[in-house]
């Protein structure tokens, strides 16, 4: 690291994004300077050259200069490839993407942040189109890629992007009437991680919902959005007496389950829980989890037609999200509240 600025001077760690925080200017204005100098000032060119020689950036890596030809690829980047979560969003943007003649190149960030970045960097140049699902990094990262090529952004909202995402509020909603409907009082959130919208927005929801009707609540967490992350929260979540929790997914809710079992505790005559997702796993899993079911396919469907026609005033999302409703799909995880069995 810069002793004077903090900032990776590796060769291969230096990003884009770097050199524009430590010349104090914008990404694309960085791009511009090295793609179209012509853009930029003078004054400007030669102080984001000199900061990216001193960082060690490749300015060949990125936006060499403007493709003059399709390349028939649209870029679908997502935070875990391994969380069954984007299993449907793969398969739907794939038949859209298909239908419309083109191919799809998938891009796992692995939950880092930093590494979204750089996969996005270098993905760029070889793709007309990017579908961001789930992004982990700034609203301000994500506009300045979308200066760059058609974006959509899904599972999340972005002031001034096209956005796709699942109707989260009602989903919520949802599960807390079901779970006020028997006879649960006092529940508990379980967190994903806090980089995430959609856990923002969950807990959020939760907690006015449960505001709302006089229960008692409070928050978990926040854990890795896996079955281990569930798991290693058992223990905080037996720590304050609650009847139900609603997991920030599947993943965390079956983790949790598990670990409840293995202490001891019943599911649900003990203890309700709800997921999020209704991936194929919450229908595998003893007993079944209840959960929210997001439109998968047709989110990924939804975002590869909004890529390619960023124009077409029938899917341009850009004023306000494109929202798609869920439903909740109750199995043997949920129950009566504990208090109220013989």
């Amino acid at each position: 690291m810069s002793e004077r600025s903090g900032t990776p001077t590796g060769h291969g760690s230096v990003t884009i994004y770097d050199v524009a925080r430590e010349a104090g200017v914008s990404v694309s204005t960085v791009s511009r300077a090295f793609s179209r100098p012509g853009r930029v000032s003078a004054e400007t060119a030669r102080l984001v050259h000199e900061v990216a020689s001193r960082l060690g950036y490749r300015s060949q890596a990125i936006y060499r200069t403007p493709r003059a030809t399709k390349t028939g690829m649209l870029g679908l980047l997502v935070s875990d490839v391994t969380n069954p979560f984007y299993f449907g969003i793969i398969r739907g943007a794939e038949l859209a993407a298909h239908r419309a003649g083109v191919s799809i190149t998938l891009v796992d960030s692995q939950e880092s942040r930093s590494l979204e970045r750089r996969l996005v960097e270098h993905t760029l140049p070889t793709v007309d189109g990017l579908i961001v699902a789930s992004s982990r990094v700034s609203d301000t990262d994500l506009r300045a890629v979308g200066k760059q090529v058609p974006i959509v952004i899904l599972n999340r909202h972005v002031s001034g992007l096209p956005c796709v995402l699942p109707d989260t509020r009602s989903g919520m909603q949802q599960a807390v009437d079901h779970l006020v409907g028997l006879g649960h009082r006092r529940m508990a959130y379980l967190a994903g991680p806090p980089t995430s919208w959609a856990d923002g927005q969950r807990w959020r929801t939760f907690r006015d919902a449960c505001l709302g009707l006089g229960i008692a609540n409070h928050r978990c967490g926040p854990v890795s959005p896996t079955v281990r992350g569930g798991e290693d929260a058992a223990d905080e979540v037996l720590r304050d007496p609650v009847t139900a929790v609603v997991a920030y997914n599947d993943l965390v809710a079956i983790g949790l389950m598990r670990a409840l079992i293995r202490r001891g505790v019943r599911v649900p005559a003990d203890i309700s829980v709800v997921g999020f997702d209704n991936t194929f796993a919450s229908d595998l899993v003893t007993p079944g989890l209840t959960t929210v079911a997001a439109p998968l396919t047709a989110l990924g469907e939804q975002a590869v037609r909004a890529v390619l026609h960023p124009t077409d005033p029938t899917s341009r999302t850009s004023d306000a999200p494109v929202s798609l409703p869920v439903r909740l799909v109750v199995r043997a995880s949920t129950g009566p509240a504990a208090s109220l069995r013989a």
